[in-house]
């Protein structure tokens, strides 16, 4: 009589086994604030555009405070639905002025890492004639996977 056969369980993953990676192939420059591609696994929470008002539809002066405001109602959003700012592969901004989101770099990333960290997923940055808000200087779309 042969032994009874055990079943083999997959082990399940740890979170920050499953969490999602940059892909940054070989012999590329390293990005600086974004990450050329995300590689993730799991349940996946979606935004809009977001753009940089508060709860009652008041926009703050300059690029920069409305890409603070952004960055925070992205996070709400993103908490709704379960995720985490780690979560996020890939963010796609919409701005009226490339010139705007180039000007003060040390300002936008210092509000970028106050609402996510220093978690740089894939991102694209693209200039628009407008947006449908047109006090909106930027708008955001986010895409995040959460492990399962």
């Amino acid at each position: 009589m042969s032994p009874p056969k055990i079943p083999i369980v997959p082990s399940i993953p740890r979170e920050e086994d499953a969490a999602p990676r940059s892909l940054n192939p070989d012999g590329w420059p390293r990005p600086k604030g974004y990450a050329n591609g995300m590689a993730a696994q799991g349940r996946v929470v979606l935004t809009g555009g977001v753009v940089g008002w508060d709860v009652m539809g008041r926009f703050p002066e300059g690029f920069v405070p409305q890409a603070r405001r952004c960055f925070q109602n992205i996070r709400a959003i993103l908490a709704e639905g379960g995720a985490e700012p780690h979560h996020i592969v890939r963010l796609t901004w919409y701005v009226t002025n490339i010139d705007d989101y180039l000007a003060n770099p040390k300002e936008l990333g210092e509000a970028y890492r106050s609402a996510f960290g220093r978690h740089y997923p894939a991102m694209a940055v693209v200039e628009v004639k407008r947006l449908v808000e047109k006090a909106a200087l930027l708008e955001i779309e986010a895409t995040a996977i959460v492990p399962d």
